[in-house]
């Protein structure tokens, strides 16, 4: 069946097929045309597969009083007996690599790759299958690396920059075959010492805190590019990419987008009612922004809050509308520092 003829469905199937269909295709599927690309963002495809509890989020703390800080992890889910309420359960997820306490990390449809090379230098890649809970040793990096920028473009996991030897700048992990192969050679020499990496037009970006601007390697030539960050203060969790747009969550001006073209940060606008927090973490949740925060609560706990932002792109700009309430996730102890949020889908 052809794409039209496809799209030429009544559009309650087509929906309940796409549904289905695993997230990570979906990009592509965006590109066979434009009709596909709509269908593939409407919030009835995001509907559905709430009901059929497609989507979780995990969510990574470190707790800073042990050195090296240890992670501990939490899942939000749709409750199995009421989709549309989400359930916030501690999970195991303990990492094999005793060496590397701060990897960099990847979530692909239902597995999460462990990048090390953090604060040591390392060329292991470990993944954890969220379907089985397990860990299993992947293919190891060409070279060793430390303090790289690691980002996800298309069905490969790109590594930028950390080989102090210099003879492979960048690679990338086909995800498709699980093989490393060198990626196009770096232009210039760049700092990929980042708070935050993001992947924007196909580019790995490093974000960062120093400098407040960011530093783009362009997949397709090794071309890299700058951009400026608002000096403003952000949180290295409340950075992400919807739609291949950056939003970041600043201090004082609240939600943000980079808008590409003019080169500018612009306001998510509708959102003027919204009490301003700290320590964001954000990612996407059935096609709205999943923005998490922590309130302390006195004692030894603190409790973690979550609010769903629904986004319209239009001439006009961004504007966000936000869910009526917020929903109290849980309590976590006071020494608990968010530390990583990631999207996993089937």
């Amino acid at each position: 069946m052809s794409p039209s003829q496809f799209s030429s469905l009544p559009k309650d199937i087509v929906w309940q097929v796409l549904a289905r269909v695993p997230k990570r295709s979906y990009p592509l599927l965006a590109c066979a045309s434009k009709n596909f690309r709509l269908l593939v963002r409407s919030p009835e495809i995001h509907k559905i597969r709430s009901l059929l509890r497609k989507d979780s989020l995990y969510i990574c703390f470190m707790d800073k009083t042990n050195r090296p800080q240890t992670p501990h992890w939490f899942t939000l889910r749709r409750a199995e007996n009421n989709p549309l309420e989400n359930e916030y359960v501690s999970v195991d997820l303990a990492f094999p690599d005793h060496d590397e306490s701060n990897a960099s990390i990847i979530a692909y449809g239902p597995e999460i790759f462990f990048i090390c090379g953090a604060h040591v230098h390392s060329s292991n890649l470990w993944v954890f299958d969220s379907r089985s809970g397990q860990f299993r040793r992947g293919p190891s990096m060409n070279v060793t690396r430390m303090y790289k920028s690691v980002g996800l473009v298309g069905s490969k996991i790109y590594v930028v920059g950390g080989n102090m030897a210099g003879d492979i700048e960048a690679e990338s992990f086909d995800l498709k075959t699980e093989a490393w192969e060198p990626a196009p050679s770096l232009e210039e020499e760049m700092t990929w010492l980042s708070a935050a990496t993001v992947s924007l037009d196909r580019k790995v970006c490093a974000l960062m805190l120093v400098g407040a601007c960011a530093v783009c390697y362009d997949t397709r030539d090794g071309s890299c590019t700058e951009f400026k960050m608002k000096i403003e203060e952000w949180w290295k969790t409340g950075a992400c990419v919807i739609d291949n747009v950056l939003y970041v969550y600043y201090g004082r001006p609240g939600l943000m987008w980079y808008d590409t073209k003019m080169r500018v940060w612009r306001v998510v606008t509708g959102l003027g009612d919204l009490k301003k927090v700290r320590s964001v973490g954000m990612v996407e949740y059935y096609g709205k922004l999943a923005v998490l925060w922590k309130e302390h609560s006195g004692g030894a706990t603190k409790e973690i809050w979550c609010r769903m932002i629904s986004l319209e792109r239009s001439e006009d700009g961004i504007s966000g509308t936000a869910e009526e309430s917020s929903q109290l996730l849980g309590s976590v102890p006071r020494c608990f520092r968010l530390h990583r949020v990631l999207s996993v889908s089937d």
